[in-house]
């Protein structure tokens, strides 16, 4: 690697494999220690091509999802089977893994900076902004630069958009799926929510059980299916579809009302 490579966002990949190297060091015990991360499915990663892969996941904290990613991921090219055992997967990291996060969250302090600079696509929500709803335009440029992830490497998206489950998934991601024909790689966390705070910065609760389940790529017929039937597919994939409610386990109950200061959960309210 030339001393002062760039990827095609500009970013200097020493620095950010420096930066993923000290970053997974400071957070491996997060999931190797006060808490356990179960896995499943690493041999799905490593059938995967190296590059047009979109990760669709359902998201309970900001950052600590995303970081578990870059571990579990990282972990499996590595040849870990399940499992993250061994730091050793991040002295040399796959360099070309993005991930979606809304634009004001990026750059608000020096570490989401941090954050943002080892793989952050940041673009900005057309439904909320500074804890206001809002109604705009998407931007053209933010669909150009997933493409541009795409065609380099893997791209992570949560397409609910926000840490509230059960909410819909955000049409957007659909339109991306047909206009790049990427696979279509589905990813089921839990336990998270229970872990951490909302901003996955903070250990919350140790001893907690946290899961993480990749699924075989999607069959999408990218150019006859319809955005909404995808969104459903997805919704069934990641474990959001509305029917999942009728067999959600008490205890995501029971961390929901936590999370909300004691408020139960209804269908369709945030």
């Amino acid at each position: 690697m030339g001393l002062f490579k760039k990827n095609p966002f500009g970013h200097i990949l020493l620095l950010k494999k420096w930066l993923i190297r000290i970053m997974g060091l400071l957070t491996h015990q997060r999931y190797k220690g006060f808490n356990k991360l179960e896995i499943e499915g690493s041999e799905v990663l490593r059938s995967l091509p190296d590059t047009n892969v979109l990760f669709v996941s359902n998201h309970q904290t900001y950052f600590a999802d995303v970081v578990a990613m870059f571990h579990v991921f990282n972990a499996s090219l590595s040849g870990r089977v399940d499992s993250i055992r061994n730091i050793g997967y991040l002295w040399n990291p796959k360099l070309n893994i993005y991930y979606v996060a809304a634009k004001e969250t990026m750059g608000k302090s020096l570490l989401t900076k941090v954050l943002a600079y080892a793989g952050s696509i940041s673009i900005e929500r057309t439904w909320r902004a500074d804890g206001e709803n809002v109604n705009r335009q998407v931007r053209m440029s933010d669909i150009t630069n997933i493409g541009v992830a795409l065609n380099d490497g893997w791209v992570i998206t949560f397409p609910q958009g926000t840490t509230t489950p059960w909410k819909p998934l955000r049409k957007g991601t659909a339109h991306i799926i047909k206009k790049y024909k990427p696979q279509v790689v589905p990813v089921v966390i839990d336990g998270f929510r229970r872990s951490f705070d909302k901003k996955g910065l903070y250990i919350k609760k140790k001893g907690i059980l946290q899961s993480m389940v990749i699924k075989p790529p999607l069959e999408i017929d990218y150019d006859n299916e319809s955005v909404d039937a995808i969104i459903e597919k997805l919704e069934y994939a990641i474990e959001q579809h509305p029917s999942f409610l009728k067999v959600i386990p008490q205890e995501e109950l029971l961390a929901y009302e936590e999370a909300h200061k004691g408020r139960k959960w209804r269908p369709g309210k945030a």
